[in-house]
């Protein structure tokens, strides 16, 4: 599971593995008509399914109890190790309908996650495989020293993975969602260039950081320059679906910048691979750490912007070329 899940690949008609999205504008919708608002809204010994990251797991209700007027649950999550058993809120649980298996079927697809067997929990349509626990991040590292003699750097990789756990707000996940309904069931593009670009947003979350910390912290400014850098290079190898390539090639010419044209709609993508793109940093688990937390806060900001910063619909005309579709 890991943070594998808080990556979120395309749908099959994508040639990448870094868009979040999946499910059609009614399954789209964010969590509210799914998700349980009554107390005790699950039962214990309930089938679910569970959010983990942004992307939605079969589960099992083993206890329910009341804490502080609030319903929490401790779930088990079909087919996977015990260590991945958790206590939840509602918010992270959906009703086990047609309509949130499909919801759940999007956002799997979306994860494209044949191409990497390896990385937490991608391989759920295995459930019941179990090599699935004996190849779980956290026995992995458990196991020593032998172990990681014999395969040190996937080791090294999967305890990176492990720490990086990006937990996307609800309606950023709906967000990725309706990114993915717009491009690859409605044939829509982003219009581009996008204002705010990419430097836009991170350079006004620089000035909100300097605001609220009351000085320009070093560390913030590196890692945007880190944002920066990993979306000028990851766009065209994994941000983009099939349909977005033509595009691509006509918007971005020469020595034309993609965060000087693309927008949050394309950053929230990068958000959804970085825990994978993390895994190959040589970092130390303390630096791995703060990291993730400037993350996260970024993640908020771009939440508390939403209206600004995304489109709420996409007018751009997508090319219906065969060689672009399934």
């Amino acid at each position: 599971m890991g943070s594998a899940n808080s990556g979120a690949g395309v749908k099959e008609e994508t040639s990448t593995e870094g868009d979040g999205g999946g499910g059609d504008a009614a399954t789209a919708a964010a969590p509210d008509a799914s998700d349980p608002s009554a107390d005790g809204a699950f039962a214990e010994g309930e089938k679910v399914l569970a959010y983990h990251g942004p992307l939605i797991y079969e589960a099992k209700v083993q206890k329910a109890e009341l804490r502080k007027d609030e319903w929490r649950y401790f779930v088990h999550y079909l087919g996977w190790s015990k260590n991945w058993d958790e206590w939840v809120g509602t918010d992270r649980l959906l009703k086990l309908t047609d309509e949130n298996i499909r919801k759940q079927q999007a956002l799997e697809k979306n994860q494209n996650t044949d191409k990497n067997p390896k990385s937490g929990r991608s391989t759920q349509n295995k459930p019941k495989d179990s090599k699935l626990d004996k190849e779980d991040p956290r026995s992995t590292v458990s196991k020593g020293k032998k172990r990681k003699a014999q395969s040190g750097v996937e080791d090294d990789k999967r305890t990176s993975e492990n720490l990086v756990k990006l937990q996307f707000p609800l309606t950023l996940k709906k967000q990725l969602v309706d990114d993915w309904e717009f491009v690859t069931q409605l044939g829509k593009l982003v219009k581009l260039p996008r204002s705010p670009n990419v430097d836009d947003i991170l350079k006004k979350y620089l000035d909100y950081r300097t605001k609220k910390d009351g000085m320009i912290a070093e560390s913030v400014g590196e890692i945007l320059k880190g944002l920066r850098c990993y979306f000028d290079k990851a766009l065209p190898a994994m941000l983009l679906y099939k349909k977005e390539r033509q595009q691509y090639h006509e918007a971005v010419r020469d020595d034309v910048s993609p965060s000087t044209v693309y927008g949050a709609e394309h950053l929230l993508r990068l958000f959804v691979k970085l825990p994978e793109l993390l895994a190959y940093v040589n970092m130390e688990e303390e630096a791995l750490v703060k990291l993730q937390q400037k993350l996260l806060d970024f993640l908020k900001f771009l939440q508390k912007n939403q209206s600004v910063f995304f489109l709420s619909t996409y007018d751009g005309s997508a090319g219906m070329d065969e060689s672009d579709t399934k």
